[in-house]
């Protein structure tokens, strides 16, 4: 009897081999491009790029990014079974049975998480604003006015245009309405 109680000590100790040898948890490693976006998961961790969180093996979340400048962007991190997790419920088939394999798959710890490091390049929000200068004309400065840039398109830039003025009027010369006395100056009209 005291054996029956010792190999079944054993059995019991040795029946969750994955979740021995992997653990119950594992660590997500996040990063972007540009780092330093803040980070937000479904399971409510906050972190900023680059970082590292660790979260329980049988758990799936969401990951979302975002940064100033840049489009939000979010991933989904699933779980699959490991290489070396199958190897650790096999060991539970063999030496501890049902109940160390139910272990293993309660636990989870024969998963792994999937992307791991989970990595995302960050899109820019809009395009740079793309300036056209307007030719000087006399008195002024030349002023940047903003132009859209749509993608593959080079704002045109006018050739300088010379502003063209009304003709100056042609000066009036005096009305004679009779003969002048000498050192008499006409009135200038």
């Amino acid at each position: 009897m005291k054996r029956m109680v010792i190999l079944g000590g054993i059995a019991l100790t040795l029946s969750a081999c994955a979740t021995v040898t992997r653990g119950t948890t594992n660590q997500v490693q996040i990063r972007s491009e540009p780092s330093g976006a803040q980070v937000v998961t479904s399971l409510a961790h906050n972190c900023m790029t680059p970082c590292t969180i660790t979260v329980n093996r049988k758990d799936e979340f969401s990951v979302r990014f975002s940064l100033a400048g840049y489009k939000d962007a979010t991933v989904e991190v699933r779980t699959q079974v490991a290489g070396t997790g199958v190897l650790g419920v096999a060991g539970n088939a063999v030496v501890g049975g049902v109940i160390g394999v139910g272990v293993d798959v309660i636990t989870g710890s024969a998963l792994d998480h999937v992307p791991n490091p989970v990595v995302v390049t960050l899109e820019r929000l809009g395009t740079p604003i793309q300036r056209a200068v307007l030719p000087r004309s006399p008195g002024r400065t030349a002023s940047p006015i903003p132009l859209p840039s749509r993608a593959g398109v080079t704002p045109l830039v006018s050739e300088p245009v010379t502003p063209s003025l009304p003709p100056a009027p042609a000066p009036r010369q005096p009305e004679q309405t009779g003969p002048l006395s000498p050192g008499i100056v006409p009135p200038s009209t």
